[in-house]
């Protein structure tokens, strides 16, 4: 019987999820169809459970329901327990609903494949301390990165991420601007990736070390205000584009056993997007 998946969320017609999967399996000659369903948050128990009853194989979650969807699960993988959100959903053979987190090791894959595996003793900067900042402190934690900060607005929630990961340091914004000398990677994980009318940048880049590597993961538009700020200071920068494609290729595995092409994905969506 033909597989199906899907991606869940509200609102969820702006998402390039079905486009990129559909590809993967027309490339891969797998017999597979994804859709996009549109899910308000009072439908979302309703509509696991008919995803469960019409057989899919296995979805995508975006936002609002990444941490809501959990009690509608029967078991986790650790890295999505400890983020306690979810954005892919595997059935497996016994017919269980096992939920995943892939963005965090998406983002990783998507900084090596950029600048290589050779820069995981550098100082790291984690601009933000929501859900996005989480999965990507604990990613880049379990794959080398042991050398942490995360500057929030609000520093309490950003030692929240610290304590539990008993590693790395909490500081303010303000603190991250005076000492931004001193890492080499920067990774922008606040709402000042988006290009709205009311941007504004979490801090200056004037104190940019040489040689950093600035990294955001909204990856549309491709070249966010923080990015370009970054790019006029000489700094290595690298898109949300990559960690995109790399969370949902992880999931493709987890569904399909298969890892499908990124390399071409991207260029494919780059063109897409503006390119850079």
């Amino acid at each position: 019987m033909k597989k199906w998946f899907a991606v869940i969320g509200d609102p969820i017609e702006h998402s390039k999820s079905p486009a990129m999967h559909n590809a993967w399996f027309q490339e891969l000659s797998i017999d597979a169809t994804y859709i996009p369903i549109r899910v308000p948050s009072e439908n979302l128990e309703s509509a696991v459970a008919g995803l469960k009853t019409l057989g899919a194989s296995g979805w995508n979650v975006t936002i609002p329901h990444k941490t809501a969807i959990i009690p509608y699960l029967d078991e986790l993988d650790e890295l999505a327990e400890k983020m306690g959100a979810v954005n892919t959903v595997v059935r497996t053979k016994e017919g269980k609903l096992k939920g995943y987190n892939t963005d965090g090791v998406g983002f990783v894959r998507s900084l090596e494949d950029a600048v290589g595996k050779s820069h995981k003793d550098k100082p790291v900067l984690l601009i933000g301390a929501g859900g996005a900042a989480r999965g990507v402190a604990f990613a880049m934690q379990q794959q080398g990165y042991t050398n942490l900060t995360i500057a929030n607005r609000t520093v309490a929630n950003a030692k929240v991420i610290v304590d539990e990961m008993g590693i790395g340091n909490a500081i303010s914004l303000a603190d991250a601007e005076e000492s931004l000398a001193d890492f080499g990677i920067l990774v922008q994980m606040t709402s000042a990736g988006l290009a709205t009318g009311n941007f504004s940048m979490p801090f200056s880049l004037e104190q940019l070390a040489e040689g950093a590597i600035v990294a955001d993961i909204v990856y549309n538009p491709l070249m966010t205000p923080f990015l370009k700020a970054a790019d006029e200071k000489g700094a290595t920068v690298v898109t949300g584009l990559g960690m995109f494609v790399h969370q949902g290729a992880i999931a493709f595995e987890h569904w399909l056993d298969e890892y499908p092409n990124t390399n071409s994905m991207i260029a494919q969506l780059k063109v897409q997007l503006g390119g850079y």
